[in-house]
């Protein structure tokens, strides 16, 4: 009986202090979920390259749903720029953010339609892990593409058995043009 009266209590002091914020002309505070806590440490923590910059297309007021611009300034892919997209779920850092590439590009760890084979972002997520982590994870994809384990199974067999021509098919994709039957279009 003791328990429910101080739960009672409680619950009539956290009205009476809604109220009273509503009262003075300001807008109910939204309470944060503890993902979206540990994303905004993350995010102030951020400590990107200078060929790396983030952007929040829906404003500062929607920090699960950003925006990433990765210009490689070495490599096969020296010269291009690439945007991807995080979709954080309020069950971060429990859950790896879902990342996909917006720009089309010929990599064989990144598929047509923009899916993204990063380890990290899959099997071997953890809670410590976080968004830092994921984007130098994206800056090595293009420093070191991995033919290993493909998304796009043309793209690696190209790396792995002719990188010459595999130099050649990114430059083209990068330019603007054709490799195969597939245009991309200019990202540079």
């Amino acid at each position: 009986m003791y328990s429910r009266a101080m739960i009672k209590l409680f619950k009539i002091k956290d009205q009476k202090r809604e109220d009273a914020a509503n009262s003075s002309g300001r807008a109910p505070v939204k309470k944060q979920s503890a993902g979206e806590l540990r994303l905004h440490k993350d995010i102030s923590e951020l400590n990107l390259p200078k060929s790396t910059v983030i952007s929040f297309p829906n404003g500062k007021d929607d920090l699960m749903n950003f925006e990433i611009s990765i210009r490689p300034d070495e490599g096969y892919y020296q010269g291009g720029t690439f945007i991807f997209t995080f979709q954080v779920s309020p069950s971060y850092p429990h859950e790896p953010p879902k990342v996909k590439c917006k720009t089309k590009v010929y990599h064989p760890n990144i598929d047509l339609e923009g899916n993204v084979c990063l380890n990290i972002l899959r099997e071997d997520w953890k809670p410590v892990l976080n968004i830092n982590t994921v984007i130098y994870g994206l800056i090595l994809l293009f420093m070191q593409p991995n033919d290993e384990d493909p998304l796009n199974h043309d793209a690696a067999a190209v790396l792995r058995d002719n990188p010459k021509l595999f130099e050649t098919n990114v430059r083209r994709a990068l330019a603007g043009g054709y490799v195969g039957q597939i245009y991309f279009p200019r990202c540079t």
